[in-house]
């Protein structure tokens, strides 16, 4: 086929400047689709994590509403599962919350602190104050004084109150009085009158005396 002197000057330009370009728009586009192949690929991923976590986490659920000499088997099974296959998921730090509540309901402290260190480990921002909160609990029942009010420094705005409470518990449980009321009564302070747990508060600071 035969071209005219400007189509011809217009093909050699282009062939120019594909063999000057046209490697490196190959390689670009060859990126690019292995780029949004990967992104489509992690998405898929992530989603098929978080299903079978919830998968777990459910499993979970039920088996801390159950009342059989199984459940703590079963509680211990699940989250086994959640922390070491989806450790990153929120199925698995809430699961952990899950599974102390229900193995501290059954007696069976020690999971339920080794459930806590683990979620306290993992320092999720929205439930390391929870943890830490309920971590304190289990040392203070284990008599674990000081490590409890490790537990309870630095808490932040919204749990002043409780971290106050109970670090009067534990106080008053080592025979401090003076420093635990000095923490009940900061806890009174930051919890105000109209919260239900400010009477409970003001009945432990009566029951210590003048």
């Amino acid at each position: 086929m035969a071209y005219d002197l400007d189509e011809q000057e217009q093909i050699d330009q282009l062939r120019a400047w594909w063999a000057k370009y046209g490697t490196a728009v190959l390689t670009v586009l060859v990126v690019a689709m292995a780029v949004l192949g990967g992104w489509r690929g992690w998405q898929w991923y992530e989603t098929s994590q978080a299903v079978q976590a919830r998968g777990y986490f459910e499993a979970l659920e039920e088996a801390g509403r159950q009342q059989s000499d199984e459940s703590v088997a079963r509680i211990n099974a699940a989250m086994q599962t959640l922390r070491s296959e989806f450790g990153a998921t929120d199925y698995a730090a809430r699961g952990a919350l899950v599974a102390a509540s229900a193995l501290a309901a059954r007696n069976e402290l020690q999971g339920a602190r080794a459930q806590l260190e683990w979620l306290v480990q993992t320092k999720n921002p929205t439930l390391l104050p929870v943890a830490k909160l309920r971590l304190a609990g289990i040392l203070l029942e284990q008599k674990e004084f000081d490590a409890a009010l490790v537990q309870l420094t630095d808490p932040p705005a919204p749990f002043v109150g409780l971290y106050a409470d109970r670090r009067g518990d534990v106080l008053s449980a080592q025979g401090k009085g003076a420093a635990a009321r000095e923490a009940w009564t900061q806890a009174i302070e930051s919890l105000g009158a109209a919260n239900p747990l400010t009477p409970v508060v003001k009945l432990k600071l009566d029951a210590l005396g003048a």
